[in-house]
């Protein structure tokens, strides 16, 4: 995961502009900088990890149920001989 990038010195500047006393804004942005920094964010990397691996899990299930699908057609049709010989046999 990557670290969340936190200008203090604009954050502190900004509270100032509200009204907010410098000590008061130096602590509400340290305690700002410390919430965020055990923030776990998902970078665009570790999005498209995550997406190549799901890619890669539904081509993979697409190939077995077209294996699956063969197998019952096959299975199927064995079935579908057997009935139409009892019922017609030569």
């Amino acid at each position: 995961m990557a670290a969340i990038t936190f200008d203090t010195l604009k954050f502190v500047h900004r509270l100032r502009e509200a009204g907010i006393a410098e000590p008061q804004a130096e602590a509400i942005a340290e305690a700002f900088k410390d919430a965020s920094g055990e923030a776990e964010i998902a970078t665009k990397r570790d999005i498209e990890r995550l997406e190549t691996a799901v890619n890669s899990r539904f081509d993979r299930m697409d190939g077995e149920m077209k294996l699956n699908r063969w197998m019952m057609g096959i299975v199927l049709a064995g079935i579908l001989s057997l009935v139409l010989k009892a019922f017609f046999p030569h």
